[in-house]
């Protein structure tokens, strides 16, 4: 039976040896390796979202401009009607047709300068291949090309139908829209019916296929929208005036026709006086 000494030795043999109180030192170093960890988590998080925004980013622009691309290859170019281009200068048109600036017709000279100039194209050199462009009509506001109106020979179109000759200007500006319900526009001459076929169009330029009750002829016209509105009230305006001023202009008209007769008659009188006998 143990004795009472080797009873305590043996209780004192399981007690825990007391602890070293913890040095402050080392726990404010082990809470700032704590807080490095935990910001360099955090930037690492971060870093990670960036490059994953980046590539979503990445990603939805080359959609974008593949989009872009797909539909401008659909479009084709609007602003041009074989070489001549909306936009571009008279001395410009008129050197790539043949013809001379002083050809252009005035329309009107205010507001605004209203500008024609014909093209009647010729089928190059020796080729076989005929012309289906009867004439070509530029028109220019203030110098620049802003319509472009093709008038399409009836012997070169005839038997062709609105579909073949939709199919056939898609090929070079893209898919066409076509009004659901007729679509007329204001007549070139008395009488004349214009109606509206087929449209090609973006948002600075359009082509319109029309059709004239006159000869069941076909015309296609180009324009740069953005100069629509300024050509028509230049248009308006100089009406106006003119109406304005045709007083005052047939009078002038008038008194110059008068004025002509007269300087005839003086010219007349005196080659036939001296010579006159009763």
């Amino acid at each position: 039976m143990p004795t009472v000494v080797e009873s305590e030795k043996s209780q004192s043999a399981w007690v825990l040896p007391a602890t070293k109180p913890l040095d402050e030192t080392v726990w404010q170093a082990w809470v700032a390796r704590g807080r490095a960890q935990d910001q360099q988590s955090s930037a690492a998080r971060m870093k990670a979202l960036k490059w994953a925004s980046i590539a979503v980013l990445l990603a939805a622009g080359i959609f974008l401009v593949s989009g872009m691309m797909s539909a401008a290859a659909l479009t084709g170019d609007l602003s041009k009607y074989r070489q001549f281009e909306l936009g571009t200068d008279l001395s410009t048109v008129a050197g790539q047709t043949g013809a001379k600036t002083s050809q252009a017709k005035v329309i009107h000279s205010r507001p605004a300068l209203i500008q024609e100039l014909e093209w009647r194209p010729q089928p190059l050199g020796s080729s076989s291949q005929t012309e289906p462009a009867q004439a070509v009509v530029f028109s220019f506001y203030d110098g620049k090309l802003f319509r472009i109106s093709v008038d399409y020979d009836r012997y070169e179109t005839e038997g062709l139908t609105v579909d073949d000759l939709v199919d056939a200007i898609s090929a070079t500006y893209g898919p066409a829209a076509k009004p659901t319900v007729p679509s007329k526009v204001a007549p070139a001459t008395y009488g004349e019916q214009q109606e509206i076929l087929a449209q090609w169009q973006d948002s600075q330029y359009r082509f319109d296929l029309i059709r004239s009750s006159y000869g069941h002829t076909f015309r296609l016209v180009g324009v740069m929208k953005g100069l629509e509105a300024p050509v028509e009230a230049a248009n308006l305006e100089a009406k106006r005036l003119d109406d304005l001023e045709a007083p005052q202009r047939d009078a002038a008209r008038l008194a110059s026709e008068q004025e002509a007769s007269k300087a005839k008659l003086d010219k007349a009188r005196l080659v036939n006086k001296p010579k006159f006998r009763p």
